[in-house]
């Protein structure tokens, strides 16, 4: 899973319509007109997020209004906007302007079905929340005085924010919008680890203990002395109140059903957010049935790899196997901290046989912060960072970690995502957002391709690639399951470890997610279909002339756009003849 968690865009299909030279003239002036209004509403909503560990933007000065009244101006605004979308006809663009439109106006949408159904009012959920996110800020490269100004105007706002989002909470659990309470349990712990803190406990005066060295003595003791007051008389204060209602509100008061069809109006809810997340309108029922069919297909080679092993037993047998030999886990931290980076490292060796254009960013390998450690996944990855998480090694098996950093370090996630940054062409609300099918698709593609790479040493690690992939199958039929056919937590957790080498710990965390995040785990899968597709139709039109390096720069130059604009641009790539997106001198 990527690092970033705001899932800002969703598509459609591309027109097909060409620009004439008749109407260059008046199309240039419509794509104009479209891109102010794309560019100012984006400048607009970057004002609309807190700042996070994240955060591509500079340190900002203030955290957002995220009470009823400023939620309700952004949904009046967003609407303004599709209204406005309506009166330009992308058929008139260039077919690069074209792109920038479907991508945009899926933003849109997205944002409005997100903002209309009330998401706001369930601002957390088992895997992510505002609170964590909010105490990813000081983890930040702080640069400047400015920054640390900035930093110190935005904690002196913690109670306020705080307050606001208990008031958005109380709003959705008074509806029964809430996550279910069954995947709520201990979330509540990392806030109160900081109420009870000393300022120079927490994590939020980290800025105070690694000043740049320009700083003078007398600067950095003043920044010092006014950063640990904000901390005690604002965020210490903001977190106790917020955990008082967590542990004696909300958590005791969230519901005890675990379908998004239980939800008010739950059956548009989660079809909204197969849309939101897949970038597809498929009906859950047709999910279910591809991730059942695909199941059986990695089956069959899971079994080739037992066979090759010749291990005497069935497929459960050989999970119970794996699960508990301990030639297959480390004893420390770092050992995995270790491996994952031998890892990454191989890569480096490999890239340029398959890419013909790296990112210019490198990226650290840091542990999950022991906060959030226990309910988090395995891993994620974005700009600069590759998370590994260390905490109970017993179920960080090393049979998955190849494609554990394949997914989310390098070609994955840490490689994928920068490089759309750096795709200066294309407008900001492109580069600077992510769409779930395509980044999590391009990302468990990258698992796959780690087949062709030689990435896998061991039979075992083929295994665990294979383990990864029908994980992400099963949650096609879990996700539908739980949110559309009555499933219970049980019965998901019996399915992964029925179907996957997940460690048990792994599975009731993953499982908690899928219950309490309707839909997102339904773009990895099918994500990676669209790309495999696309590679499979390439390499049968394309014959000889099929260039790898070719094939993944041109995906990879798209940034993150919706699956059927990613068909789309391959089917452009095999007409013409499947050249490289860049000028030789570029790769």
């Amino acid at each position: 899973m990527s690092l970033t968690r705001r899932e800002l865009a969703m598509g459609v299909p591309l027109g097909a319509a060409l620009i004439t030279a008749a109407g260059a003239a008046q199309a240039a002036g419509s794509a104009e007109s479209f891109r102010a209004l794309a560019d100012a509403e984006w400048a607009w909503r970057l004002e609309q997020f807190a700042d996070d560990e994240d955060s591509r933007r500079g340190v900002q000065a203030s955290l957002p209004d995220v009470g009823a009244e400023a939620q309700a101006a952004r949904l009046a605004r967003w609407r303004d906007v599709r209204g406005q979308l309506a009166s330009f006809d992308p058929a008139s663009f260039s077919a690069a302007e074209r792109i920038n439109f479907e991508v945009y106006k899926g933003q849109i949408d997205a944002l409005i079905a997100s903002q209309a159904f009330g998401d706001w009012q369930a601002p957390f959920n088992s895997d992510s929340s505002f609170w964590d996110n909010l105490a990813g800020a000081p983890r930040r490269t702080f640069r400047t005085e400015t920054d640390y100004r900035h930093y110190l105007s935005q904690m002196g706002q913690t109670r306020r924010y705080f307050d606001q989002q208990i008031s958005a909470m109380r709003l959705g659990l008074a509806r029964g919008f809430t996550p279910p309470k069954a995947t709520l349990t201990g979330r509540d712990k990392s806030v109160s680890a900081v109420s009870e803190a000393q300022p120079r406990e927490t994590v939020f005066f980290e800025p105070f203990t690694k000043f740049p060295t320009s700083f003078s003595p007398a600067l950095r003791a003043e920044l010092t002395t006014k950063g640990e007051a904000v901390i005690r008389d604002q965020v210490i204060p903001a977190h106790a109140a917020l955990y008082a209602f967590l542990s004696q509100v909300y958590i005791p008061g969230a519901r005890n059903t675990l379908a998004a069809y239980d939800l008010p109006d739950g059956k548009a809810y989660y079809q909204s957010k197969i849309r939101e997340f897949t970038t597809l309108d498929l009906p859950p029922a047709e999910i279910h049935a591809l991730g059942l069919s695909e199941i059986e297909k990695i089956r069959g080679e899971m079994l080739a790899v037992i066979a090759e092993v010749k291990f005497e037993g069935d497929l459960p047998a050989f999970l119970s196997f794996l699960r508990t030999d301990p030639r297959f886990y480390v004893t420390t931290p770092q050992a995995l901290l270790d491996r994952a980076a031998w890892i990454a490292k191989s890569f480096d060796g490999k890239a340029a046989d398959w890419f013909g254009r790296l990112p210019r960013s490198r990226f650290a390998i840091k542990p999950v912060p022991a906060a959030i450690a226990p309910f988090y996944t395995a891993g994620r990855g974005g700009p600069g960072v590759y998370l590994v998480n260390t905490y109970d090694l017993a179920s960080r098996s090393l049979y998955a970690l190849p494609a554990l950093t394949l997914h989310e370090s390098a070609p994955g996630h840490a490689f994928q995502m920068p490089l759309a940054a750096e795709q200066h062409d294309q407008p900001a609300f492109r580069r600077k957002s992510y769409i779930s099918a395509f980044g999590e698709g391009w990302a468990l593609y990258c698992e796959r391709l780690g087949v062709d790479m030689g990435m896998y040493e061991t039979p075992y690690d083929l295994f665990g690639m294979l383990s990864y992939q029908a994980w992400r199958a099963a949650r096609l039929v879990v996700d539908t399951g739980v949110h559309t056919m009555g499933w219970s937590r049980p019965q998901a957790i019996a399915y992964l470890a029925a179907n996957t080498a997940l460690a048990q710990h792994e599975i009731e965390t993953e499982v908690d997610r899928y219950i309490s995040w309707p839909g997102q785990s339904l773009s990895y899968y099918l994500g990676e279909k669209a790309i495999m597709a696309a590679r499979a139709k390439a390499t049968s039109a394309l014959g000889a002339k099929f260039d790898i390096r070719a094939f993944h720069d041109t995906v990879l130059q798209l940034g993150c756009v919706p699956l059927p604009i990613l068909t789309a641009r391959i089917d452009r790539f095999i007409a013409e003849g499947g050249p490289s997106p860049y000028p030789a001198t570029d790769v």
